[in-house]
């Protein structure tokens, strides 16, 4: 797809993963950006939860994702900040759609920039059905990137309330896939 973007030079084309699309709007480059599940801020794990305790489970699986360029709100002055709405589905052990926003910031710095998102994930996790929020923050400092995808505390419903974990966002041979590692309280 080729993201039409409004006085922003460094838009190029892209695939339809957010973060690769984060990534090339930050840096012109494919790159991910990635945390793995064990660099989780303790906050998401010491969250307290009013059923009984929890185990840390891990889902896979392929997803895929239309990020949807917005005209920018702020139209002056050669703009650095992009926006953007997200219609993901996921498939595997999270059969879920997830419909979000994403914001963009670009530096005058070559391969440094930020992304934040908000999506709100609808549908089953190894058959527990539900929603979820999922926060993603992510960094590239000088061509090094940071990704860090969390689910919002307090934001589970259904057989999903009490949710809590990270995801990493995988892309190998053009092919988008997750590791959610999450838990949830046992009932």
């Amino acid at each position: 797809m080729r993201i039409a973007c409004r006085k922003l030079s460094r838009c190029v084309e892209t695939t339809t993963s957010l973060t690769v699309a984060a990534a090339v709007l930050v840096n012109s480059h494919t790159r991910i950006f990635a945390l793995g599940p064990t660099q989780t801020p303790q906050a998401i794990h010491s969250h307290s939860l009013e059923k009984g305790p929890s185990m840390t489970i891990h889902a896979h699986g392929p997803f895929d994702v239309k990020v949807i360029p917005q005209p920018p709100e702020d139209e002056s002055g050669g703009s650095t900040l992009g926006r953007m709405l997200l219609d993901k589905h996921f498939h595997g052990d999270l059969e879920a759609a997830s419909k979000g926003q994403m914001l963009t910031g670009m530096t005058a710095v070559k391969g440094s920039g930020a992304y934040v998102a908000i999506e709100h994930v609808t549908g089953t996790l190894n058959g527990r059905s539900g929603s979820f929020i999922l926060q993603h923050l992510g960094l590239m400092v000088r061509g090094v990137p940071q990704l860090n995808v969390a689910v919002v505390p307090d934001s589970g419903t259904g057989e999903l309330t009490g949710i809590a974990g990270t995801m990493n966002i995988i892309i190998a041979d053009g092919k988008h896939s997750y590791d959610f590692a999450y838990s949830l309280p046992d009932d």
